[in-house]
């Protein structure tokens, strides 16, 4: 698809990619699994059915929050950053996650959608700073409500939230540095921030869990270069029916390597995996490139 047929989906794509009405709710449980057979189930395990797919298809939303600022002072430069929390509604999030963004970060989020989006987003202004007393309590305090809100829009626009460029804003920056901590050695902290960002992910990339396996395949190296066998193991198997429903061949093969090496020293069962490993080895559509899992991560971001 090239990115005129990519822009246009973006915003013909309707509102219904994470919240539903009642209407199609119903429409969802009546088609919802045409195998199914309601015969074969007690009134029980029918209910039970029925609630479990209620709440897989539950609204879910995001909502934004700007709990707090602080002014940073350098030597030539001087400006407030604020601290950003992403929390998806609908059921108790325990996964709590905070960015960091300057005013410019938001001036240059907004300048990138308008090139997309210039009429969809005519209603949508960005607060401006203020020529005297920037710097004030109240004034910061105030930009932190405003900037909060228009976050809140731009996210209420499907075509804005499935846009890379929204999403690249709350990852982009944390991970840049994560794959810098990964390339110079230091798994442990690339972990942690790994870590961070893929909860991120998971918030504002329902649309397109494509996104997630890069991250995810990074986690595996960090995790078995720190010797944690177990969670890289447990991670890759995570990754991977995401992979190949989405076609991701650049990843495909390192990772059910690294899969495969993981399951022997763990010894776990990998006769699957190794079966696949060998078909995409002696695909008819050519050889698989077969660099290794770390080599391919360390090339992201550079």
């Amino acid at each position: 698809m090239d990115s005129e047929s990519q822009l246009l989906d973006l915003r013909t794509g309707g509102e219904t990619d994470t919240t539903y009405c009642d209407d199609s709710m119903q429409q969802h449980e009546t088609s919802i699994d045409a195998g199914f057979s309601a015969s074969c189930l007690t009134t029980g395990e029918l209910q039970q059915h029925w609630r479990a797919v209620k709440q897989n298809i539950r609204s879910i939303k995001v909502l934004f929050e700007i709990p707090s600022a602080r002014i940073v002072e350098h030597a030539s430069s001087r400006y407030v950053v604020y601290q950003i929390a992403v929390i998806r509604s609908g059921s108790y999030d325990c996964k709590h996650v905070a960015i960091e963004r300057r005013y410019s970060d938001f001036l240059h989020l907004h300048q990138q959608l308008l090139q997309d989006f210039s009429e969809e987003l005519e209603e949508v202004t960005l607060p401006k700073k203020k020529l005297v007393r920037n710097f004030s309590e109240e004034n910061i305090a105030e930009r932190r409500v405003a900037l909060c809100d228009y976050l809140t829009q731009l996210y209420a626009r499907c075509y804005v939230r499935r846009s890379p460029t929204f999403i690249a804003f709350f990852t982009h920056p944390e991970l840049k540095i994560s794959y810098d901590l990964l390339r110079g050695g230091r798994f442990s902290h690339a972990l942690e921030a790994l870590q961070s960002v893929l909860v991120l992910q998971e918030k504002l990339s329902i649309h397109d869990p494509a996104l997630l396996v890069p991250t995810m395949c990074a986690l595996v190296v960090c995790h078995r270069d720190l010797g944690n066998l177990d969670r890289a193991f447990q991670t890759g198997h995570r990754a991977l029916p995401t992979m190949r429903r989405y076609g991701l061949c650049r990843y495909h093969g390192p990772l059910l390597e690294a899969m495969v090496d993981l399951g022997y020293q763990l010894a776990n069962p990998v006769a699957q995996l190794q079966d696949e490993l060998i078909k995409m080895q002696n695909s008819p559509h050519g050889p698989v490139s077969m660099v290794t899992l770390k080599e391919l991560v360390v090339q992201e971001f550079t």
